[in-house]
C-alpha cells in the first residue's frame, strides 16, 4: 500500500496556514504589494551554488525558478514599488535535515531602504510570527577572526585553503577564495555562533553575489549583504541589490567561468532582468526567508518534511 498521507501533522499545517496569514497582514499593513510571479522562466540563476532543475515543455528547455528574484527585479523596474512573494521555489539539491528541492520561500524587496533598515523590518517580522527574543547584527569579519584567529579580507589565500582542508579533511589547496571562506564558515562559524537571532552583514568583496559593494570603516572593498541565523540555523539572505546594469553582465560573465571551472552547465544570463536594469532598477534591498526552516524553529521539529504538506522525501516519514 502507498504511502499517502502528509508529512506534517493537521496540528503543524493549521500552524502553517496562520503563520502565512500573519506574513500576509504584516506586509498589508505596511503597504507592501503581494505579487504572484511564474514558476517557471526560460533561464534559471547563474550562481556557482545554485543548481536549476531543468524542465523540458513541448521540445524546450525551461527551468524551476530557484527563487522570484529575477521576475520581482523586473517588477520593481517597472515601477511596482516595495513587493512581497510568498510561494514555492525550486533547487537541485540533495535531499536532507534542512533541504528539500521544492520549498517555501518569503522574498520582499524594499525601495528606498538600505541593509539596516531591512534587518530591522526582519526583526520585527520574526517576533510578529511569536520568535520574542533578542538578536544580535554582528560583521562577518568579527565573527570570523572571534573564531578563526585571522580577518578575513587580509587573510591569503593559501592561509584560507589550509584552514579549509584542516576543517573539511579534504585538500582545498585548488580552491578559490570564495569556496575556502564557504567552507570555513560553514564547518567552523557557523557551529560557534550565539543561540538566538543573528544578523552577519559586511561580507568580504568575492561574496557580492548580486549585492552592492563598499567600503568599510577599515578600508576593506565588502558588499553590502547579510545573512540571518537562528539558532545557528541560516534562515535567509539579503542585498542591497546591484542596479548597475555592467557591473550585473560581469558577474554573470564571472559566474559562468566559475561554473565552466567546475564542470557544471554554463546558464545563460538572463537577458529580460538586464534589460530591466538597465531601463532602471531603482535603489532598494531584498531579503528570501526560507519558510519551512523558520517553521521548524518556531515549532522545535527536526526534518524539514515535518513541515511540509507532502515532502519529496525517500523515508516513510507519515502521520495520522
Amino acid at each position: 500500500m502507498s504511502n499517502w498521507r502528509p508529512t506534517a501533522t493537521i496540528e503543524t499545517l493549521k500552524f502553517r496556514s496562520e503563520l502565512f496569514f500573519v506574513i500576509r497582514n504584516f506586509f498589508k499593513d505596511r503597504k507592501v504589494l503581494e505579487v504572484d510571479v511564474p514558476l517557471i522562466g526560460q533561464t534559471g540563476v547563474t550562481d556557482l551554488h545554485v543548481d536549476c532543475i531543468e524542465i523540458d515543455m513541448a521540445g524546450e528547455r525551461k527551468y524551476l525558478q530557484s527563487s522570484p528574484e529575477y521576475f520581482m527585479k523586473r517588477l520593481l523596474a517597472s515601477g511596482s514599488g516595495s513587493i512581497y512573494s510568498l510561494g514555492k521555489a525550486f533547487r537541485a539539491e540533495e535531499i536532507g535535515r534542512y533541504h528539500q528541492p521544492e520549498f517555501t520561500l518569503l522574498e520582499w524587496y524594499r525601495l528606498g531602504f538600505d541593509e539596516h533598515q531591512l534587518m530591522s523590518e526582519f526583526a520585527t517580522l520574526i517576533k510578529n510570527l511569536g520568535l520574542d527574543c533578542k538578536h544580535q547584527i554582528l560583521k562577518y569579519a568579527d565573527i570570523f577572526e572571534q573564531v578563526i584567529g585571522l580577518n578575513p579580507h587580509k587573510a591569503t589565500l593559501v592561509e584560507l585553503q589550509k584552514i579549509a582542508s584542516i576543517a573539511s579533511n579534504r585538500d582545498f589547496f585548488g580552491d578559490n577564495r570564495s569556496d575556502c571562506l564557504n567552507l570555513i564558515f560553514s564547518f567552523s562559524v557557523e557551529p560557534n555562533l550565539p543561540d538566538s537571532l543573528i544578523f552577519i552583514h559586511d561580507y568580504p568583496e568575492c561574496q557580492s553575489a548580486l549585492a552592492r559593494l563598499k567600503e568599510d570603516s577599515q578600508g576593506n572593498v565588502v558588499a553590502r549583504r547579510f545573512e540571518v541565523y537562528l539558532n545557528r540555523v541560516e534562515l535567509a539572505n539579503g542585498y542591497v541589490e546591484l542596479n548597475d546594469p555592467d557591473e550585473q553582465r560581469g558577474r554573470f560573465a564571472a559566474d559562468a567561468s566559475l561554473r565552466e571551472t567546475a564542470g557544471k552547465k554554463i546558464m545563460p544570463a538572463d537577458d529580460n532582468l538586464l534589460d530591466a536594469v538597465e531601463f532602471g532598477l531603482p535603489f532598494c534591498s531584498g531579503v528570501a526567508m526560507g519558510v519551512d526552516r523558520l517553521l521548524m524553529q518556531l515549532l522545535g521539529m527536526d526534518q524539514i518534511s515535518q513541515v511540509m504538506p507532502f515532502a519529496c522525501i525517500s523515508d516513510d516519514i507519515s502521520h495520522e
